[in-house]
């Protein structure tokens, strides 16, 4: 079966540099793909032309003439840019053209005119991010949110940790993945009243076999493996992301400077080259980018805004297997038959109906 996956070019701190590169590199490695390339037709078929790519069979350029800068308002990405590239490339997947998209823009626009295009599943009152950090089992930790939701209710730290199980079991074929809930300490009596409630509406939902509820887990299990999902706020869980990638990036420079800095540790570095190197390979965050946006009508996946062409094509290919496994109908059907329905007004945050039809105004 040939997977569609549109790819919005412009996004990110490097646009088509990256992008183009990294597409025509997943296309050319993954026989079953097909990459519709979304943004300034100029700029793309420059970069499609330094790599001899400009008629390959299975890309296809879409144009695009606006661009949601990193500093864009949600005013100006939905209301004022209706051509832009991410607008277009989450369009090709509301249309049907595309199984999956992936965008390294601006992430709070990359939410919001996702949502506004593509809407929430029945039942879903927030989207979240979904990412993965690397554990010492050698296995993928599950984290959401990771930065869509600042604020949140147990209602919605419950409805989160229903959408990772669905997806974890999904993407790592694991019938009832375990899922920790972020806290302060282990014990039940830790954590402030919202991770209280929380761990009350996942044990209830235990019980009933619904859930795998491990019980509250602390910030060292993420890397530990202590579970396969970790459910937080989105406060907490873009602060952790952003410090892990920043220690795995500091580790790996400090290793490097000091494996230089002597003719002895020089010496040792070049005895222990295949060591170093998959030590290198396994703390690089660039292996564990693209982040999935869930509770969607379609499959958005997210790009770090700084990605290289590596980190880049890792986002593409996880959009790529998410697609593949049928992730989107599999979330859609479990969480119809799971997630609980609320009805009467939007929650204090805006979420529900209101919040619909406010965005059709807006945009």
């Amino acid at each position: 079966m040939t997977i569609k996956i549109s790819i919005d070019c412009m996004g990110g701190d490097h646009g088509p540099s990256v992008t183009v590169p990294a597409a025509v590199s997943f296309v050319n490695r993954e026989s079953e793909a097909e990459l519709m390339l979304v943004g300034k037709e100029e700029l793309i078929h420059a970069e499609l032309k330094k790599l001899k790519c400009v008629a390959h069979p299975r890309i296809t350029v879409v144009p695009a003439s606006e661009v949601v800068e990193m500093g864009d308002s949600l005013e100006i990405s939905l209301r004022r840019k209706k051509d832009s590239s991410m607008r277009v490339t989450i369009n090709l997947v509301k249309n049907g053209a595309a199984h999956a998209c992936v965008s390294a823009g601006n992430t709070a626009a990359l939410m919001a005119v996702s949502r506004y295009i593509l809407k929430t599943i029945p039942g879903v009152h927030r989207p979240a991010i979904c990412g993965i950090i690397p554990n010492q089992k050698g296995a993928p930790t599950y984290m959401l949110d990771l930065g869509a939701n600042v604020d949140c209710e147990p209602q919605h730290l419950h409805q989160f940790a229903l959408m990772g199980s669905v997806l974890v079991s999904a993407m790592e074929n694991i019938a009832r993945p375990t899922i920790g809930l972020l806290n302060v300490g282990e014990e039940d009596i830790k954590g402030n009243d919202v991770v209280k409630r929380t761990a009350a509406l996942l044990r209830a939902e235990h019980a009933k076999g619904v859930l795998n509820f491990h019980g509250n887990v602390e910030g060292n299990n993420i890397f530990e493996g202590t579970t396969d999902i970790v459910v937080c706020d989105g406060f907490v869980g873009n602060v952790t992301l952003k410090a892990s990638e920043g220690l795995g990036r500091f580790l790996k420079n400090v290793l490097a400077t000091e494996l230089k800095s002597s003719p002895m540790n020089m010496l040792g570095a070049l005895l222990a080259r295949g060591a170093l190197k998959a030590i290198s390979r396994r703390i690089n965050p660039s292996r564990y980018n693209g982040a999935s946006l869930l509770g969607l009508r379609g499959l958005v996946f997210k790009s770090h805004g700084s990605a290289d062409k590596y980190g880049y094509e890792w986002a593409i290919k996880r959009a790529f297997d998410a697609a593949r496994n049928d992730v989107l109908s599999r979330i859609s059907i479990t969480i119809a038959s799971l997630m609980p329905q609320v009805d009467g007004p939007p929650t204090p945050d805006g979420s529900g109906p209101a919040t619909e039809l406010m965005e059709q105004k807006t945009a």
